[in-house]
């Protein structure tokens, strides 16, 4: 069962020492984070979501989100198609879900819902 993915919409990168990227990050994108929290850090660059995450594993490398308008339906057909669950679909605030899979390959595909976001 095919997914619809609706473009690009957020890139995490694992972030253990989370004030050094942060102070990296907003030093060469010359702002801030228009959200910040122990949790997650979050700079709206174009119009997309650059992430940092304390919690990513570096092993895995930076994990990018394309926009699904059903998460858990597109997790299924992801598992259906071979791939494995990474992280289970949750809601991470404001209505926003996300989740990822490891594809058969082993990269990790992230999917996203986010009815906050509107594409420029």
């Amino acid at each position: 069962m095919p997914i619809d993915l609706e473009g690009l919409r957020t890139v995490i990168y694992p972030s253990p020492d989370l004030d050094a990227a942060k102070a990296w990050w907003s030093e060469l994108l010359g702002k801030g984070p228009y959200f910040d929290e122990p949790f997650y850090v979050g700079y709206d660059v174009g119009g997309y979501e650059l992430g940092l995450l304390p919690t990513a594993d570096p092993a895995d490398g930076a994990h990018a989100y394309w926009g699904v308008a059903d998460v858990p339906a597109a997790v299924a057909a992801t598992v259906a198609a071979g791939s494995t669950i990474h992280v289970e679909p949750q809601d991470v605030g404001e209505g926003i879900i996300t989740a990822t899979v490891r594809t058969p390959t082993g990269n990790i595909l992230g999917l996203i819902y986010n009815p906050h976001f509107k594409a420029e």
